[in-house]
């Protein structure tokens, strides 16, 4: 039995989220039946993150197990032929037997684009949250910063959130403006539902002046989703990496 670890890229537009929903298009369903198809036997793909609706990827990581011996490169080729243009499988590697992607993973980083542009190009429409009206970009920025380090993140996630444990570890936290476009990159030991979405929300509130850098601390303490900003669109949201050990760089 060989298991196979993943590096996928997809757009998220049309696809309800990662993970197999009845009568839904959703990544992992697709990704398992054109597998299936191609390997002629039932495979089973597991995620590093199960992205939302219309969330996108750069660096998904999956694996899958399979009894087949079809060489890495033909895999590729052959799935990449099965695939909607919208994945891709960039690329295959052998993984040792006790390998998965989402309990081995060490940290992933996502990436959020946020443009103030009059105009915004249909080639990056579909990529990008228009934001509107001033904001105080250092403001969001001393903000971002007060999430770094472990954190009790009840307050990012939504109300019915299925995870008892809700504290998280960040790493980076950064805000950057280049021209029209603010981008925000995260990266955690795990991420909870609409975390980083709800982060963004309550950024952009804080660029708007509805709230404070230093009211990020009282947000975190409050454990109270309605204490925190609305959740941003998924369209901006990219999973850009995973790490795994000896990978985090």
């Amino acid at each position: 039995m060989r298991n196979v670890r993943l590096t996928l890229a997809y757009v998220g537009t049309r696809f309800a989220g990662w993970q197999v929903q009845p009568e839904r298009p959703t990544v992992q369903g697709v990704l398992e039946e054109r597998l299936s198809r191609l390997l002629q036997e039932r495979v089973s793909v597991a995620a590093a993150g199960r992205t939302d609706a219309g969330v996108h990827a750069l660096g998904q990581v999956a694996n899958f197990s399979t009894e087949r011996d079809l060489p890495l490169a033909g895999l590729r080729r052959g799935l990449n032929s099965r695939l909607p243009e919208e994945i891709r499988l960039m690329e295959a590697s052998e993984a040792a037997p006790a390998f998965h992607a989402r309990s081995d993973a060490r940290s992933k980083e996502y990436r959020y684009r946020m443009t103030r542009a009059e105009v915004v190009s249909p080639f990056e429409a579909p990529f990008v949250t228009p934001i509107h009206g001033v904001l105080d970009v250092t403001a969001m920025r001393e903000a971002a910063g007060c999430l770094l380090g472990r954190h009790d993140f009840t307050s990012f996630c939504p109300a019915n959130c299925e995870q008892d444990n809700r504290v998280r570890t960040v790493t980076l936290a950064r805000l950057e403006e280049n021209g029209d476009e603010i981008v925000f990159t995260v990266r955690a030991g795990g991420f909870l539902r609409h975390m980083v979405r709800t982060i963004v929300g309550t950024l952009v509130a804080v660029g708007r002046g509805g709230l404070r850098p230093d009211d990020l601390g009282a947000i975190l303490q409050a454990r109270d989703r309605r204490a925190a900003g609305p959740c941003a669109p998924a369209r901006g949201l990219t999973l850009m990496k995973v790490f795994y050990e000896g990978e985090e760089t």
